[in-house]
This record gives structure tokens, C-alpha cells and sequence, in this order.
């Protein structure tokens, strides 16, 4: 029964809960047992919350037998990246200098879910402050891909992704600042949206990058997905950067996926150096699929495009190097040489020097450099005009289009430790993807099959225009659905068992 359950959609589980054929609590002991069998292997949870979990599924229970209305993911359980604040639960961001800080508060995302009275199972391992391609600089250990457990799950939600992959939850959470749900589903098999920036709340979720950070759902199938999305969408009053709109119907469009008709573009300059000959084999053959499923494949070129990782790696450390000025010592988290022998400054500085890693020092130092006086107009300054260029090639293509498809990654996972001290080639993991984050727009990432070098999934990026989150799974549906009645089976059933 437990094996069955792990291996069910969200949707089928929720279907099952809602008659009465499973219950919640079965379903949530299914996946904490499934936690306990396989996550020593794979590092994919930094806390599970195993009475908390419980307490939530016995409720679902409850309100089912005392026949109130359940959301469609009632009963469900859910793996949430550790940057989301989660009342009463440790939450951490990756970092040792949040070790063991209890939030007091829910993120809006948090709040949406227990209101939706989906099942919080724990908190996913990430990449420090969600700095990173590979889930290696988190200060907890790395995560492992559960399709070979000495490669990366990418970055920054590692954790989520590997927990989707190894069946230790069907659903999870993540964020995306420039490729940090998309990549890691790419190349753990799975699928991951980040919907347009202000889609969802941004409130009581540790800030990176505040112009580009966006949470999203991250799932095995893009309904799962879907459905995710519609419960942690909306406007939130309390997030200024939050869309007074309403969603999209991603549920209809992912239960009604169809291509025929759409405009696909396929931008030239998401190829070349640097692109793995096996993505580039699955990509071509997705973009043939989707011509077979009667789509219109348009040319395009979008020049700017290849400036977008200088930009983002200006952008995104300044970012930072403000939003991260707040961990001082002196509010929450560790405290380091307060034995009265320091001053202030010096307890701020051993601290964030201590609780601090590699990465994250990397980068709060770039940002401050390139907001410093005398540098600002010429780091920040050109990069935000950069970032205005990518948004006029994305409103030029989508003039002419209704998606943009693209590979996700340019490779597939590489082993661990193999660009730990090359911080540019672990950034060019993400060149496909940050456009979008710039720009501010819409993309997902779903599975479209296995590259013939090294058998490891292979991700294809889908990318709409903002507040069109709806022809993400409107494409991505009629895809998945192609791919699966050729392959004959989900793509993770070819993974390796645990």
C-alpha cells in the first residue's frame, strides 16, 4: 500500500482522499516512511516535521468525515524549501547563520497551504540563501540526485526537486531568482513553473534578490503542477511587488493541453558553445514534436540575450548585498564574540563572517562593489539597461509568438564537486533561464527524455509572456502527453530504485 501511494500523482492521492478510499494520515505515513527509508542517501529534507505533518493529515480526516468541502489538494503532502518562514518550524535559507531560528509567522505561501489543508511534510535542502546551480554551498551538506546519487540536483531548490524524484513527496515549493526551480527539474526529470514575478507572494519569503526572486510549484506532471500553482496564486496586500489580477485558469489549460495552433518561437541564441550534444539531440526532437502536435515553429532572434548573465550577475549581488545587510548579529540568528571583549561592529563582523559561506561572501561583495560610489552607473546602472533591452527582445518575440521554447539547461547534471571552485562555469548553468527572470515573465520546465551520453534527464523550457501562465500548461500538457504515449511510461520510471 505504501509503495502504491508514493507512486500516485497529487491528483490521483487527492481523488483517493476525497473518497474516503485513503485517508490523509495513510498518505502522509506513506511518504514520511519513504523519507526515512531514502533520505540519508539523497539530503533532500533539512527538518521533517513529522507531528506537525500528522497533525495536519488528521484534520483533513476530520473535516472529510464531517463532510466538509476539501480543496483539491486536501490530504496531500508537500515538501517546502527552507526559505519560506514557517511558524513554529525551523527555517533556515541554507545557512548556519539561521541554524535554529523558529519563525513566529507563516509566509503568505505557507498560510495558502495549510488554508488549502495541504500536508507540509518538512523543509527542503537549498543552495545558502538560494545562491547557487548545484545545492552545494548549503551549510547543511549537498543534496544527491536520486538518478545518480554522486551528481548535483541543481540549484537552489535542490531538495525539492530530489524529493519529487525519489517519491519522497508528490508535490513541492520552491523559488526561482534566475533558474532555481526550472534547472534542478530539468535535471531530476521533474517539473517546475516560475510563474510571472507577482503571480505569488512574496511576503515571509527570506529575500535574495527582491526583483527577481519569485516562488513556485514545483510537481511530476504538469496537472500536479497546475494545481499547486492555483493554490498559492494571488494578490497578497502585504507584498507591495504582489499583481492586483486575477489568475489565469492553469488548471483548465493543463487539463485541456493542446498545441495546435500555437505560435512556438525558438530563439537562435539559445544554442552553440557550451551546449551538451545530447540536450541539444532531445531539444531539436521536442521542437519536431511540437510541429507533429500542429504548432507553428517561428525563427527568432533575441541579441541581448547573450548579455543576460553579466546583467544578472550585477543585478542579482546587489540584491543581495542589501537584503543580507539585515543579518547583523543584533535582531536573530547566530551571534559570534559576544563575550564583551568586541564591539558591536566586530560582533557583526565575526558573525556574518562566520555564519556566512563562500558564496554568499562572493556575492554580497560584488553587489557591494557594484553599488559603491563611482561604480554604481557603471555596473548597476548598465546592467538595469541591459535588463530593459531583454524585455523589449521578449515583447518583440512575443509579438510575433504565443511561447518561446528553449533547452532548460545547457547540460545535464554534472557530479558533485566538479565546478565547486569554478563560480563561472556553475553560473552558466543557468544562461537559459535568466532572461526570464529579468524580464519578469513566465516559464516552466518539463521533462523531454533522457540524454544518450550519460542516460540523465534532459529538461525543455517553455516560456510565456507575464500574466499568460496559462499557455505554459496549455503546451506543456500537449507535451507531456506526447512524450509519455511514446515513451510509454512517465520519464521517472526510468530512474534508477533508491
Amino acid at each position: 500500500m505504501s509503495e502504491e501511494l508514493i507512486r500516485l500523482t497529487a491528483a490521483e492521492l487527492a481523488a483517493r482522499i476525497a473518497s474516503g478510499e485513503v485517508t490523509a494520515v495513510e498518505a502522509t505515513e506513506a511518504h514520511l516512511a519513504r523519507i526515512g527509508a531514502v533520505d540519508e542517501k539523497v539530503n533532500a529534507f533539512l527538518h521533517v516535521d513529522r507531528e506537525g505533518a500528522l497533525a495536519q493529515a488528521r484534520e483533513v480526516d476530520a473535516k472529510r468525515e464531517r463532510g466538509e468541502k476539501l480543496g483539491p489538494l486536501a490530504g496531500v503532502p508537500l515538501a517546502l524549501k527552507d526559505l519560506f518562514t514557517t511558524e513554529g518550524v525551523p527555517t533556515t535559507a541554507g545557512s548556519k547563520i539561521l541554524e535554529g531560528w523558529i519563525p513566529p509567522y507563516d509566509a503568505t505561501v505557507t498560510k495558502r497551504l495549510k488554508d488549502a489543508d495541504v500536508v507540509i511534510l518538512g523543509k527542503t535542502n537549498m543552495d545558502e540563501f538560494a545562491m547557487g546551480s548545484s545545492t552545494e554551498s548549503s551549510a547543511y551538506g549537498p543534496t544527491a540526485n536520486p538518478w545518480d546519487l554522486t551528481r548535483i540536483p541543481g540549484g537552489s531548490g535542490g531538495g525539492s526537486a530530489a524529493s519529487l524524484a525519489a517519491h519522497m513527496a508528490p508535490l513541492a515549493i520552491g523559488t526561482d531568482t534566475g533558474g532555481s526551480i526550472r534547472q534542478p527539474a530539468a535535471v531530476t526529470g521533474t517539473v517546475g513553473v516560475k510563474p510571472t514575478y507577482g503571480g505569488v507572494s512574496r511576503y515571509g519569503m527570506i529575500a535574495f534578490s527582491s526583483s527577481l526572486d519569485q516562488g513556485g510549484p514545483c510537481a511530476r506532471t504538469v496537472l500536479d503542477a497546475a494545481l499547486l500553482h492555483s493554490v498559492i496564486a494571488g494578490h497578497d496586500e502585504r507584498d507591495s511587488t504582489s499583481i492586483a489580477q486575477p489568475v489565469p485558469d492553469i488548471v483548465a489549460a493543463a487539463r485541456n493541453g493542446s498545441a495546435s495552433g500555437m505560435r512556438v518561437g525558438v530563439v537562435k541564441e539559445f544554442r552553440g558553445e557550451g551546449y551538451q550534444d545530447g540536450v541539444m539531440q532531445r531539444f531539436d526532437e521536442s521542437v519536431e514534436l511540437l510541429r507533429e502536435l500542429g504548432a507553428e515553429i517561428v525563427e527568432l532572434s533575441c541579441p541581448s540575450f547573450t548579455k543576460a548573465l553579466a546583467a544578472y550577475y550585477l543585478i542579482a549581488p546587489s540584491e543581495c548585498s542589501s537584503n543580507l545587510a539585515r543579518f547583523d548579529a543584533m535582531r536573530y540568528g547566530l551571534r559570534s564574540g559576544d563575550d564583551g571583549s568586541h564591539s558591536a561592529e566586530e560582533v557583526t563582523a565575526l558573525t556574518r563572517e562566520e555564519g556566512f559561506g563562500d558564496e554568499v561572501k562572493r556575492r554580497v561583495m560584488l553587489g557591494t562593489y557594484a553599488l559603491s560610489s563611482g561604480y554604481y552607473d557603471a555596473y548597476y546602472g548598465s546592467a538595469q539597461k541591459v535588463r530593459t533591452l531583454i524585455t523589449r527582445d521578449f515583447e518583440k518575440a512575443f509579438e510575433q509568438v504565443d511561447v518561446v521554447v528553449s533547452p532548460t539547461s545547457p547540460t545535464t547534471a554534472w557530479p558533485i564537486g566538479e565546478r565547486v571552485d569554478d563560480p563561472m562555469a556553475m553560473y552558466l548553468a543557468d544562461v537559459c533561464t535568466l532572461p526570464s527572470n529579468l524580464a519578469g515573465n513566465s516559464a516552466m520546465s518539463i521533462p523531454c527524455g533522457l540524454a544518450p551520453e550519460d542516460g540523465l534527464p534532459v529538461g525543455l523550457q517553455i516560456v510565456a509572456p507575464a500574466m499568460a501562465d496559462d499557455r505554459l500548461y496549455r503546451v506543456g500538457a500537449a507535451l507531456e502527453a506526447a512524450f509519455q504515449a511514446r515513451w510509454g511510461h512517465p520519464l521517472l520510471e526510468e530512474a534508477p530504485s533508491l
